[in-house]
C-alpha cells in the first residue's frame, strides 16, 4: 500500500468556504503503539532539527538521527499521507477523512484543524488529502482525491477550497512542490500537470509527456522538475512551462511512487518492490540502489551520506551511495 493507490471514493460536492472539523464525528487520537516505527508509513520529512514521518492510524514519528524513532501523540486515528514543514517547528500533516494537523513545536504536538469523515459510507466515500505544501507559516496547500485544492493564508485557522479551471475533470492530484525558482507544481492522474509563478492564485495546466498516473514530482535545476509515475515512467524537463521532456530509462517496470532532489541536482526516486534509483550526469543516467529488503516504498528523504526511506515496513536508513 503507498500514499496515492487505492481511493475509489464517489466524488462528492466541494466543500464551501472556510470548512473545518465536522461537528458530526469527533476525532479520536491515535493509540501509542509500541511497534509504530514497523508500521506503514508514507511520507517523510527533514524538519532541520529532526525527522517526521507519517502513516496509517494517525502515526506520526519523529527521530533525531533516522534510526531511532518516537510515536508523537496525535488527536486523529485517520490515515496520514503527508507531511511539510515550513521551518524548524512550523508544519502540518494531511490524510484520509480531509484530516489536516497542524505542529508548533517540531512534531512533538499536533492539533486538528480540518476534519471531514464519512458520516453514511453507504452514500459517501473518503475523498483524502494526497500531499501539503507550506510556503511558509501562514501560507499552504493540501490537494488530494478528485481535484481537492485547499490553501489558507491565516496558518490554517480556516481553509478555502480553491476553485480553478484546472479541476474540472476532477484527477487525483497526488503531488504539489515547490520548485527552485519559486513557482509551485502540481502533478496527479491522467497526466495531470499544472503550474503556478504566483503561489497558487492562479494555475496555468500543461501538457504531460505521459497520459496515465503520476505520483511524484521533485525540484530539479534552477526551475526543472522531475516526474514520476506507474510502469517505472520517469521524465524531466528543465522548464516545465515549454521546455523540452525528456524520459528517464530507468530499468524498471515497477511504479515509482516517490522523488526528492538531492543538494548536487541529482534526485532519488523510490516504489513498489523496494526499488531506489538514483540520478547520475545531470539526470541523464539512472543508477540502482541496493535495497535487499524488497518491500515496498512511498517516499524519501536525504539525510547527510544517507536516505531514510519510508513504506510498508516504516522507516529505514540506507547508505546513499
Amino acid at each position: 500500500m503507498n500514499k496515492r493507490l487505492g481511493f475509489f471514493a464517489a466524488l462528492m460536492p466541494a466543500a464551501a468556504l472556510a470548512v473545518g472539523i465536522s461537528s458530526e464525528i469527533s476525532p479520536q487520537p491515535a493509540e501509542m503503539m509500541p511497534l509504530a516505527d514497523e508500521s506503514v508509513v508514507l511520507d517523510v520529512t527533514d524538519t532541520g532539527k529532526r525527522l517526521v514521518a507519517v502513516g496509517e492510524r494517525g502515526h506520526i514519528l519523529v527521530s533525531l538521527d533516522g534510526e531511532t524513532w518516537v510515536q508523537a501523540p496525535t488527536p486523529v486515528r485517520a490515515y496520514l499521507t503527508a507531511v511539510d514543514f515550513a521551518d524548524d517547528n512550523n508544519g502540518m500533516a494531511v490524510g484520509h477523512d480531509s484530516t489536516i494537523l497542524r505542529t508548533r513545536d517540531g512534531g512533538r504536538s499536533w492539533i486538528v484543524q480540518n476534519f471531514e469523515p464519512v458520516v453514511d459510507p453507504e452514500v459517501e466515500s473518503d475523498e483524502p488529502f494526497l500531499d501539503v505544501l507550506m510556503l511558509d507559516t501562514r501560507r499552504a496547500w493540501a490537494v488530494g482525491a478528485y481535484g481537492k485544492l485547499y490553501r489558507t493564508d491565516n496558518g490554517g485557522e480556516t481553509w478555502e477550497d480553491f476553485e480553478d479551471p484546472i479541476r474540472e475533470d476532477a484527477w487525483h492530484f497526488n503531488s504539489i512542490t515547490r520548485l527552485n525558482n519559486g513557482d509551485l507544481f502540481l502533478a496527479g492522474e491522467s497526466g495531470t500537470l499544472a503550474v503556478s509563478s504566483d503561489n497558487g492564485d492562479s494555475w496555468e495546466a500543461i501538457e504531460s509527456p505521459y497520459s496515465s498516473t503520476l505520483f511524484d514530482a521533485a525540484a530539479v535545476g534552477p526551475e526543472g522538475v522531475l516526474i514520476v509515475g506507474l510502469r517505472g515512467n520517469a521524465y524531466y524537463t528543465a522548464d516545465p512551462r515549454g521546455g523540452e521532456w525528456s524520459k528517464l530509462e530507468t530499468g524498471v517496470e515497477d511504479s515509482l511512487i516517490g522523488a526528492e532532489q538531492l543538494a548536487n541536482g541529482e534526485a532519488i526516486m523510490v516504489g513498489i518492490n523496494g526499488i531506489i534509483l538514483r540520478t547520475r550526469a545531470a539526470l541523464s543516467h539512472v543508477e540502482r540502489i541496493d535495497n535487499p529488503q524488497g518491500i515496498t516504498l512511498a517516499a524519501v528523504q536525504p539525510l547527510k551520506n544517507a536516505l531514510v526511506v519510508v513504506g510498508n515496513a516504516g522507516p529505514q536508513l540506507i547508505a546513499n551511495p
